[in-house]
């Protein structure tokens, strides 16, 4: 059975909150004692999706939460839209596919960091995207 050891939401409205988004991943990756690459990763891919939440979602919410099982401690991140939702999401997923002009790796590059990677996007409906990061408790 998991324990959950903290949980939050924060609402991702402006780029002010990105920032609040990265802020608080940290904070979570540091008290669930993440090596500085595991909170590099963590945080690089909530920047990521909570730049996506905004920009192509309209603005959104994340939900963070931290829980430990049998001396795995894993974050949760939860980012939701009610936005246009995506049309291909194989394409979506595709390194180099942009619609804003970036790089083309947010998506892709997000599920590259994470230890697991969920996307639920309906056209007209909006996004849910679900990353999980995995680290053994170190005792």
């Amino acid at each position: 059975m998991s324990r959950v050891l903290a949980a939050d939401t924060m609402p991702i409205r402006s780029e002010g909150d990105i920032v609040g988004v990265r802020q608080l991943v940290r904070e979570h990756g540091s008290a669930a004692e993440l090596s500085l690459v595991e909170q590099t990763k963590l945080v690089t891919a909530a920047s990521e999706l909570a730049r996506n939440t905004l920009l192509h979602g309209g603005g959104g919410e994340v939900e963070v939460r931290s829980t430990e099982e049998d001396k795995l401690r894993t974050i949760l991140l939860r980012f939701v839209d009610s936005g246009p939702g995506i049309e291909d999401l194989e394409l979506a997923l595709t390194d180099g596919y942009t619609t804003a002009g970036g790089l083309g790796l947010g998506l892709g590059g997000t599920r590259r960091l994470a230890s697991e990677f969920e996307i639920d996007s309906k056209p007209g409906e909006g996004t849910t995207v679900t990353v999980r990061f995995h680290t053994r408790v170190r005792r």
